[in-house]
């Protein structure tokens, strides 16, 4: 039977922080959360934007330029 690692042996934080590392790179290359929440093996989406949310500064800004490009507002300041 394998022996124990005595907490203090342990990396502080340990998986826990690889694992929060890697959904938060993750979201902010834009990452889908929807196929994020399936790595992680969340119960659904909404649980991993519970915790990784404030990742996603960008968020909307695709669809943004894509409906400006579309009426004609590129390059124009303020968008208008």
């Amino acid at each position: 039977m394998p022996r124990a690692v005595p907490r203090e042996a342990a990396p502080r934080g340990g998986f826990h922080v690889l694992r929060h590392t890697y959904a938060s790179v993750m979201l902010e290359a834009g990452e889908s959360v929807v196929t994020l929440a399936r790595w992680l093996g969340h119960s659904s989406p909404a649980v991993t934007l519970g915790y990784y949310a404030h990742f996603m500064p960008e968020a909307g800004s695709k669809g943004r330029t894509v409906m400006d490009g579309l009426l004609g507002r590129r390059g124009r300041p303020g968008g208008g």
